[in-house]
């Protein structure tokens, strides 16, 4: 089945975006993920739907968290991927 896939929604210079990347860096190799960033600046629609909370993490379209890693929800969204 492979490794499950997260998405970091991001945007340049935001340090929220940059402390919960260094965050799930720090988590991948223990909780088994891949992990695909996304900067909302370069789609509109994005902007639109993700604008003031970035950087938020999602597993497909389920968001787990934004502004701050939740590493529990994190660890229990994965569960449920395996």
């Amino acid at each position: 089945m492979g490794r499950p896939v997260l998405t970091l929604y991001t945007r340049q210079d935001c340090h929220l975006c940059e402390e919960m990347r260094i965050e799930l860096v720090r988590l991948q190799a223990c909780l088994e993920f891949e992990l695909r960033l996304v900067d909302i600046d370069q789609d509109p629609e994005l902007v639109e739907r993700f604008n003031h909370k970035v950087p938020v993490l999602a597993h497909g379209d389920h968001e787990i968290c934004y502004y701050f890693l939740e590493e529990e929800a994190l660890r229990e969204r994965l569960a449920r991927t395996r």
